[in-house]
């Protein structure tokens, strides 16, 4: 059923009128221009979707708007500060730790939460945080190094 359904993304409140059933990653890259999540696998698997839900790091492709509403969501372009990119964007810029980059954002969400909920976190608690995320490119060394870098 379509219907008016407001957002709070990135600290902005935003309308759309919408499927409540359509996929949140639909609407943050459709409607709202918000290109950061990727489609990668569409079956929540891959991780290139993941924005934070309430901080939380969650897979938009499975996740309706209407889940999301009254929840803040955060995805990659809302991480940098006053012309700063936030210090997990700095450290994959530092590592190199991207190829074709298709599959960092969803990385650097995950990491942002983990830094957030566990700013001393451990290299065991790194890999597990990251564990889910899959790289096409095969870079989870770089990825792992740039998490540290921020996190560690």
């Amino acid at each position: 059923m379509s219907r008016d359904i407001s957002l709070l993304v990135n600290g902005e409140k935003r309308l759309t009128h919408t499927d409540e059933d359509r996929p949140l990653l639909d609407v943050l890259r459709e409607d709202f221009q918000l290109t950061g999540c990727k489609f990668g696998c569409g079956e929540g698997e891959c991780g290139a979707c993941t924005v934070l839900l309430d901080g939380q790091p969650t897979r938009s492709c499975i996740t309706s708007v209407s889940e999301a509403e009254g929840l803040e969501i955060e995805t990659v372009e809302g991480l940098a500060r006053d012309g700063a990119l936030h210090p997990v964007q700095q450290a994959f810029i530092d590592r190199q730790a991207m190829q074709c980059g298709y599959c960092v954002p969803g990385h650097i969400m995950t990491a942002v939460a983990l830094s957030r909920a566990k700013p001393n976190a451990t290299r065991d608690e790194i890999v597990a945080a990251m564990s889910e995320h899959i790289c096409r490119c095969c870079n989870y060394s770089r990825i792992l190094a740039a998490v540290e870098q921020a996190i560690g």
